[in-house]
């Protein structure tokens, strides 16, 4: 049985690690895989028709948590504990609930100090006792009938206040739950990463030839709060920049990727039988949810990979989620070349359905290039092909619920090849 520890407005958590609120989603995971052999059995749940519409949720089955993160920043928003009866919990290191104290209202006024009025739901028959940052919800009976008004733990009319158990606990940033807001990263979370509140697209001519950047670092700040404690940094990397240009933008990358096999080399117009053998490789820049590819032989960038870290996508929670947006300008229906007047402009979001742009990015005669990474990898993919779709010099890869699981920006008037360069 997990014995924990309960900071309001802050987390939850043991003197080995704790869950935070406003961490990255990734995070906790990988607290989940490192505790595999105390924490057993963890369910995924989200809405794979509308994934943005849910909270993402990570439950723990066999210790009675959820941990429930924003939809659109996947950061933890809200920690619940549902079943008391399946872990430990201490405030200011003395247990509050636990197989030997059982979480009463007496216990809980105990422990806390409740100084506010207990509020009573008729509709869900539910008093909440409420701190900042915590609130603790106790069932009633239906039998059971009350004032609507309520002044305090001792006015509620009880047989025994004892024979009443804590159902819920939620641990929450805000002076409620039901006003509270996404919060920041904290600073646990950073540990020298570099993390991405937004990414832009650079144009010219039309199209995107770069990036600019807005990233969060933990520096030196003055304030108590952890937003101030932030300090944010605008980089801009465009086409032809070195991996030295990079590394002095975005830092050291997580990892080094180089292809092991480059297929599509044969359609480079400098391909040749003598060319040797050196390999495309990647910067993967897992925090800020971008891969670079550079060039073997110049070791300068060529292509730059967005994610949006949707979940039933093959690369879920292999990067953050990349906030984007990227300017295109739109094709005219029914012509092949042409394209509106430089004012017509389709903005490509993180967030926008394909379906919304389709109609002004492509043509009807074009059919997508179906993307199926278990039949190019050899591996399992339980989620299913998407669809890559070229437009003037991007790759739009579109999931069955219509939302763009990444965006592939290539030079342009350079040829943009397949998904499978990618």
């Amino acid at each position: 049985m997990l014995d924990l520890e309960v900071v309001p407005g802050r987390s939850l958590g043991s003197d080995n690690w704790e869950f935070v609120l406003g961490m990255p989603f990734s995070q906790a995971v990988n607290i989940l895989r490192r505790q595999c052999r105390i924490i057993k059995e963890v369910q995924v749940i989200y809405c794979e028709s509308v994934p943005l519409a849910i909270d993402l949720v990570l439950n723990l089955i066999q210790d009675g948590i959820r941990l429930i993160f924003d939809s659109h920043v996947q950061r933890l928003r809200v920690i619940e504990v549902y079943n008391l009866s399946k872990v430990k919990l201490k405030y200011c290191g003395k247990h509050f609930s636990s197989p030997y104290v059982q979480p009463t209202i007496e216990q809980v006024d105990s422990s806390f100090g409740a100084t506010k009025p207990a509020v009573y739901d008729a509709q869900q028959q539910l008093f909440s006792i409420n701190f900042r940052g915590l609130s603790f919800l106790f069932p009633i009976g239906e039998d059971a009938k009350f004032e609507p008004s309520v002044h305090g733990l001792g006015s509620i009319p009880l047989p025994s206040k004892n024979s009443v158990l804590v159902s819920r606990i939620y641990i929450y940033s805000g002076s409620s739950l039901a006003e509270s807001k996404r919060p920041a990263i904290p600073m646990s979370s950073f540990g020298g990463n570099v993390f991405c509140e937004a990414v832009e697209g650079i144009s010219e001519d039309g199209l995107p030839v770069g990036l600019k950047f807005s990233l969060l670092t933990d520096g030196p700040g003055g304030g108590k709060s952890p937003e101030s404690k932030h300090r944010p940094i605008s980089k801009a990397l465009q086409f032809g920049d070195s991996a030295q240009d990079v590394i002095s933008a975005l830092g050291c990358p997580s990892k080094v990727f180089y292809k092991s096999e480059d297929k599509m080399r044969i359609h480079s117009k400098t391909f040749h039988k003598d060319q040797p053998r050196t390999s495309d490789y990647f910067f993967n820049y897992f925090t800020i949810g971008v891969d670079i590819l550079f060039d073997a032989a110049t070791h300068c960038a060529k292509k730059f990979i967005l994610h949006s870290n949707y979940p039933g996508h093959y690369n879920f929670n292999i990067y953050h989620r990349c906030n984007f947006e990227i300017s295109l300008p739109c094709v005219k229906a029914g012509l092949e070349t042409e394209v509106c007047d430089d004012s017509a402009v389709v903005n490509i979001t993180t967030f926008v359905k394909w379906d919304s742009l389709k109609k002004l990015l492509v043509r009807p005669s074009q059919k997508p290039v179906v993307l199926n990474r278990a039949s190019s990898m050899n591996t399992t993919n339980p989620f299913g092909s998407t669809f890559c779709y070229g437009v003037h010099n991007v790759i739009i890869e579109v999931m069955p619920n219509n939302h763009i699981a990444s965006l592939t920006i290539c030079e342009p008037h350079q040829p943009i090849g397949t998904p499978i360069d990618t």
